[in-house]
C-alpha cells in the first residue's frame, strides 16, 4: 500500500464507525456469502528446500505433508495447510513489481501480542521488513527467497474500524512498533500460533475497472475501498478485504511458465458452484474449479480447504 488517511480520503475526513451492514458496496448479482474465506495459497519456487527452509525458520511455519516436489506448510497440528510450495525445474526468482499477479500472500496471526513475538523473532534474525499501520490493521512486509511478497498481520476489533460514507477506511500510517513489541510482554516466538490463517491475497493488475468486473460483478465480492490510490479492496461478510488489487505494476507482463508465482489461491465458500457459474455467465475464462482473472491469475472455488 502507499500513501496516508490524509491523502487517500482528502483534507480532515469526517468518520463514522463501520457498522455491520453500513458499509461496502455489493456486486449487482449474485454476492459471495458471509462465511467466505481464504484457504491455501500455492506458490512455485525455484529452489524447494531454500523455500522450505525460509517458511519454517523466518514464518514459523510447520511441514505438513511431503510429496514429490510438492511441500504444504501451516500451523503444527492443523489439519490443511496455509502455504503449498510446489518446485518445478528452471523456475527462476523474480523482481517484486516486474511480473503481474501476486503482489502478497498475507498472514493473519490471531491478536497483536502474536505480531508483537513475531516482530522480535525478525529482529533477533536480523530481517528487515516494511511495516504499516492501515487502520483496520498492522502489518509487516517481507519477500521470500525467489522476490514473492508475504504480508504479516492483525486485525483490529471490528468495533475500531470507520468508514467515510459507505466507504470503510484505510490507509498506510506508521507503524507503531514500540507498542507492538510492548504487547508480547517478553513473550518467546514459538512459530505460527493456532487461529493463524490466510487472511488476505493482494495482487497486481493490468487495470483496476477490469479487476473489478472481474472480482466484484462476477465472482461476487463487495467493494470495500475504492478510493485508495491506485488500488481496490474487496470482501465478503464485512470484512476489509479477502482481496487487493492494485496498479502498480501497470504496464508488466503476466508472469511466465519459468517464474517464481502464485500458482493459485484458494476461496472457500458455501455452494462454490453457484460462485463459478456467476463467472462463466460474465465470460470470463475457466478451467473446472478455477477460475481466470483477465492476467490469468487462478482462483480455485472449493466448499472445503484441503491444500
Amino acid at each position: 500500500m502507499s500513501g496516508s488517511t490524509r491523502d487517500t480520503f482528502g483534507g480532515a475526513p469526517v468518520a463514522q464507525p463501520a457498522l455491520s451492514g453500513s458499509y461496502g458496496a455489493p456486486p449487482p448479482g449474485y454476492r459471495l456469502p458471509a462465511g467466505t474465506r481464504l484457504g491455501a495459497v500455492r506458490l512455485q519456487v525455484s529452489h524447494l528446500e531454500r523455500s522450505l527452509a525460509w517458511y519454517q525458520e523466518i514464518l514459523g511455519m510447520e511441514l505438513l505433508d511431503a510429496s514429490g516436489d510438492v511441500r504444504s506448510l501451516g500451523v503444527r497440528g492443523a489439519n490443511e495447510p496455509l502455504v503449498v510450495l510446489e518446485y518445478r525445474p528452471g523456475t527462476r526468482p523474480v523482481h517484486p513489481g516486474s511480473r503481474l499477479g501476486l503482489y502478497h500472500v498475507a498472514i493473519l496471526l490471531p491478536d497483536r501480542p502474536a505480531l508483537g513475538r513475531f516482530v522480535q523473532h525478525l529482529a533477533q534474525r536480523g530481517v528487515r521488513a516494511g511495516a504499516s499501520d492501515h487502520l483496520v490493521s498492522e502489518a509487516l512486509y517481507l519477500h521470500d527467497p525467489d522476490g514473492l511478497g508475504i504480508e504479516v498481520y492483525r486485525d483490529r476489533p471490528r468495533s475500531a474500524w470507520q468508514r467515510i460514507g459507505a466507504e470503510l477506511m484505510m490507509a498506510t500510517d506508521p507503524f507503531d512498533a514500540a507498542g507492538v513489541v510492548e504487547a508480547a510482554a517478553d513473550e518467546p516466538w514459538q512459530g505460527l500460533p493456532s487461529g493463524t490463517v490466510i487472511g488476505h491475497v493482494h495482487l497486481h493488475v493490468g487495470n483496476l475497472a477490469r479487476a473489478a468486473v472481474f472480482y466484484s460483478d462476477a465472482l461476487g465480492f463487495d467493494r470495500m475501498v475504492w478510493r485508495y490510490p491506485g488500488a481496490l479492496f474487496l470482501g465478503a461478510g464485512g470484512y476489509h478485504h479477502h482481496l487487493g488489487v492494485n496498479s502498480w505494476a501497470q504496464g508488466a507482463p503476466a508472469p511466465h511458465a519459468d517464474d517464481a508465482r502464485l500458482l493459485e489461491w484458494r476461496l472457500v465458500v458455501d455452494e462454490p458452484a453457484r460462485a463459478l457459474e456467476s463467472v462463466r455467465a460474465a465470460g470470463f475464462e475457466m478451467n473446472g474449479a478455477l477460475a481466470l482473472d483477465p492476467w490469468g491469475t487462478a482462483v480455485r472455488l472449493s466448499a472445503t480447504s484441503n491444500g
